[in-house]
């Protein structure tokens, strides 16, 4: 369980890959997806892009010492400056570059609780450790609730809050004429999702987001996930189903009385692991996770 703990701790305060990055080795790839919208692979969250005569708009901007990579990648698809960026969620290889984003005139957009995590201390309710707030200028300056639409380089794009989901600040975000999807990390495509229950994450909300999406999308929707590579329909109903499969699972062993300890014990995971437990959440913590959002009241966690 120690392990677990550790994991979780790691990954909140983006120590993980921050530290154990050399980011001068890290080459930021630029993958085309779909009617001008280009995924851009880095270290951490995938970035979507879009550029055109209404500037270069981004959703996500990994971490602060890839700015100037993410930047040379996005001139090779178009001289706008980077005029907007959406962050899908808080997390600090998704909103890593927003200061020097916002101090060099970029809007910083996002959904309410994105900018309230951002501002504030966090304690790990298990560690005890203290990951200090982000700067003012790293906030967003645009909020929303539920979501907004932007009109940005010839397409509609629809930016929708999903609600207790990897965080309680998921926002997806649909290229309407690309037929795009960003998905934020509420879609890991290949491995087990991390689900930050302390921030108000929850597998339950996981899988009511993917049940959202699946029904309005087609064969020929390129899906853009927070980590793995660019997906399908298909990669998300696979993912869909794995993540529900196990949520399950472990719910009828909370059911059966069985502490969490136990339930690891039991690998409610053990059919998908080969597959989908060799990313950074492996069975063991996965299953953790999902335990805890069956079992924790909603808020419990990190404050």
């Amino acid at each position: 369980m120690k392990r677990c703990v550790l994991a979780v701790s790691m990954w909140l305060a983006g120590v993980a890959l921050a530290q154990d990055t050399d980011f001068s080795k890290v080459e930021v790839k630029v993958v085309p997806v779909a009617g001008g919208v280009s995924m851009l692979v880095g270290e951490g969250g995938n970035i979507g892009v879009t550029t055109g005569k209404d500037g270069t708009f981004l959703i996500d901007d990994q971490f602060a010492p890839l700015l100037p990579k993410i930047r040379a990648a996005v001139k090779t698809l178009g001289d706008g400056p980077i005029r907007f960026v959406v962050n899908t969620h808080f997390h600090g290889d998704h909103t890593g570059s927003n200061a020097p984003l916002g101090e060099s005139g970029a809007v910083i957009i996002a959904q309410d609780n994105v900018r309230k995590r951002l501002g504030m201390e966090r304690i790990n309710s298990r560690t005890k450790e203290r990951t200090p707030p982000k700067p003012p200028i790293a906030w967003p300056v645009v909020t929303y609730g539920d979501g907004v639409t932007l009109y940005l380089n010839g397409d509609e794009l629809e930016v929708t809050h999903v609600a207790r989901a990897h965080t309680d600040g998921d926002s997806i975000i649909r290229f309407r004429k690309a037929n795009v999807i960003h998905m934020g990390d509420v879609f890991f495509n290949g491995n087990y999702p991390f689900i930050d229950v302390d921030s108000g994450g929850s597998v339950d909300g996981v899988v009511a987001a993917v049940d959202k999406v699946l029904p309005t999308i087609d064969a020929g929707t390129k899906l853009i996930p927070g980590h793995g590579s660019l997906g399908t329909k298909a990669d998300l109903q696979a993912y869909r189903d794995v993540v529900a499969g196990i949520r399950d699972r472990v719910k009828a062993l909370i059911a059966q009385g069985k502490t969490m300890d136990q339930v690891i014990a039991a690998k409610p995971s053990a059919q998908w692991d080969e597959k989908w437990g060799k990313g950074y959440m492996g069975p063991d913590v996965f299953v953790s996770f999902v335990y805890r959002s069956l079992t924790e009241p909603k808020g419990t966690g990190s404050k």
